[in-house]
């Protein structure tokens, strides 16, 4: 006799409830304990604490991202990092061109002396991947000069 074509049909699923896995690993206690080492370490990577707390990954993602809301964020490179005093003096220097523009507009370019820049090769043995750290939705990213 043929096997029938309808052997799926046989087999009744409906009746069988499917809870799924019980997420008994999203606790208080564990969502503090992510939190603080997070805390203690910006840069802990997500397989790190899965390890020390010996849970996956993939839970730690999700209570990372969804419990702590929290996103793993890149430094900004920024060129330079101006104390108060530098501030100051390029906001009088702008003050001063503008008053010589204001002046002479017609001569202002011919009296200006301006110099080279420089350029100098700065080698950062931290990449980009390990400079990443955990940081809120709402926080703004952190700098590298």
């Amino acid at each position: 006799m043929p096997p029938s074509k309808n052997w799926v049909a046989q087999f009744s699923t409906c009746d069988v409830p499917c809870p799924g896995r019980p997420k008994t690993v999203t606790t208080p206690e564990v969502i503090d304990l992510i939190r603080k080492l997070i805390l203690e370490d910006h840069r802990i990577l997500a397989k790190s604490i899965a390890q020390q707390l010996g849970i996956s990954c993939e839970r730690v993602g999700s209570i990372i991202h969804e419990d702590l809301d929290m996103r793993k964020l890149s430094a900004k490179w920024v060129p330079k990092c101006l104390n108060v005093d530098q501030k100051i003096q390029r906001y009088q220097l702008s003050e001063q061109l503008l008053e010589f523009f204001q002046h002479d507009p017609n001569d202002f370019l011919s009296r200006l002396v301006t110099m080279d820049e420089i350029w100098l090769y700065h080698y950062d043995s931290e990449k980009k991947q390990q400079s990443m750290e955990w940081r809120h939705s709402g926080s703004p990213r952190p700098k590298k000069f």
